[in-house]
């Protein structure tokens, strides 16, 4: 890893410097978004009064792990400047709303009855609903596992790329509030921006001879799905392990390839799964790539030196603690009680309840409810999030004073 530092030093994601004059951003709004706002407006964030008693499951809650995740986004918000929202619309508050809060908590003991009567005393509960519907999908993830080299051999063939110095990445909601939580990404030629090469095109060789190879992987279906997950633990042939995070996207949509698979009858819907998505293009390499290519999304990389992957938060995640939501609609680094169940292996389902914390988002995660459980790293953690895709409900735990201010602008007659 030593004889990489200078490499990985020169790729650090660069300050890119460009102007988007109003032209340009009006081109971008018209031409890439009017359809999707239209679809996005059928989505509306709800937010309703409840209480402790509502959330099934909350005396049994055990808090294992709760204060270690709670604590990191607490070390986030002591590095932000009191004023920065937490995002959502502003639904939870500032910095400076959550820091009492998090210099309490870390004085408490990690005993269940402790903390949950602390929670009771300080937050409030609210119901989270699309539009009237409490019900939404959550799914799971894991850090991948892979196997590379530094050097670039028949065996390992498959590339794992710094993010490209011209990528461009532009937060919509900066330019439009009715965007906040969308952005795309291009390259900027002669002041206009430009798509960014698709998968295929990235694949085919678009960005050979630029020296962005982080690592070489010996499976291109690894490669795909660290893609999806957006972190992994690479064990080197040199006996060296080495973590990578996301670092960037091309810019292009997200697709399910597990669509195309349920549509051309290869996979039932109901038997749909990461693990028959990876068994089918294992088992037809012949077809594997076209498929993979479907999906015209493409990750980038960075090295981490951390022991574990890091969420959109900028924290490290927690296993069965940490959630990635939509940050179009939920702010990040707020607690959320989440309710739904797990697959058994005879075919029934198990309860799961507990506390979550919003740490992190993913191109899939899209809506007023939805989420995706990280579930860690290692063969139980692949298991357990390639299997998670059940219905189910959260609620939002908000600082009162933070609550009582949502519900007071969104009433203010009352």
């Amino acid at each position: 890893m030593a004889s990489k530092t200078s490499l990985i030093r020169r790729f650090l994601p660069p300050v890119v410097v460009f102007v988007l004059i109003p032209a340009i951003v009006a081109v971008l709004f018209w031409l890439f978004f009017i359809p999707g706002e239209k679809e996005e407006e059928q989505d509306q964030l709800v937010l309703t009064k409840a209480t402790f008693s509502d959330l099934s499951g909350w005396q049994n809650e055990d808090f294992g792990g709760f204060l270690e995740a709670f604590e990191k986004s607490c070390r986030r918000f002591e590095y932000l400047p009191e004023t920065r929202s937490l995002g959502g619309n502003g639904i939870g508050g500032t910095v400076a709303d959550w820091l009492p809060i998090c210099q309490e908590i870390r004085l408490l003991p990690e005993d269940p009855k402790v903390l949950r009567k602390f929670v009771e005393r300080k937050f409030d509960v609210l119901q989270v609903a699309n539009n009237t519907d409490t019900d939404g999908l959550f799914t799971g993830y894991y850090e991948a596992s892979l196997r590379g080299s530094l050097t670039k051999s028949e065996k390992y063939a498959t590339p794992l790329y710094f993010r490209p110095p011209e990528l461009v990445m532009v937060h919509l909601g900066r330019f439009r509030d009715s965007l906040k939580g969308q952005r795309i990404a291009g390259v900027v030629k002669d002041g206009e921006l430009y798509p960014f090469a698709d998968r295929t095109e990235i694949e085919k060789g678009a960005l050979d001879n630029r020296e962005l190879e982080i690592v070489w992987v010996d499976s291109a279906v690894d490669a795909f799905f660290l893609h999806i997950q957006g972190s992994g633990l690479i064990e080197l042939d040199d006996g060296n392990l080495m973590r990578v995070g996301y670092a960037g996207q091309n810019g292009h949509p997200y697709y399910a390839i597990g669509k195309s698979l349920i549509d051309q009858g290869h996979v039932p819907r109901e038997e749909m799964s990461m693990q028959a998505i990876r068994d089918w293009l294992e088992q037809n390499p012949d077809q594997a790539d076209n498929l993979m290519q479907e999906n015209a999304s493409y990750i980038f990389f960075r090295v981490l030196d951390t022991n574990g992957p890091i969420g959109a938060q900028g924290v490290e995640l927690t296993p069965l603690r940490s959630l990635a939501v939509d940050r179009k609609w939920m702010p990040l680094g707020v607690p959320l009680w989440l309710s739904t169940t797990l697959p058994a292996k005879d075919g029934s389902e198990t309860p799961f309840q507990r506390l979550m914390m919003a740490q992190d988002t993913g191109g899939a995660i899209r809506g007023p409810v939805r989420g995706d459980v990280f579930w860690g790293h290692g063969p139980e953690a692949y298991e357990g999030a390639g299997a998670m895709k059940n219905p189910g409900q959260y609620w939002m735990l908000l600082p009162k004073p933070v609550a009582d201010a949502y519900f007071s602008a969104q009433n203010p007659s009352s």
